[in-house]
């Protein structure tokens, strides 16, 4: 994976646990590609909802 995905799959995740700080957000914004976010914070969104369900139909079983 290269470095600027890594960065950006960190970015996305900070941002989901609301840890990220000013200045990383900044730089997002002016070196980040928009659409890779989107992209990203998609398939995080995906995950966390496959990861809910599955927990709750183990738990319901």
């Amino acid at each position: 994976m290269s470095q600027k995905i890594r960065n950006t799959v960190k970015s996305v995740a900070s941002a989901f646990l609301g840890v990220q700080s000013n200045k990383n957000r900044e730089k997002d914004f002016t070196e980040g590609k928009f659409s890779h976010f989107v992209i990203i914070g998609l398939l995080g969104v995906i995950l966390f909802i496959g990861a809910l369900i599955s927990i709750v139909s183990l738990v319901l079983n």
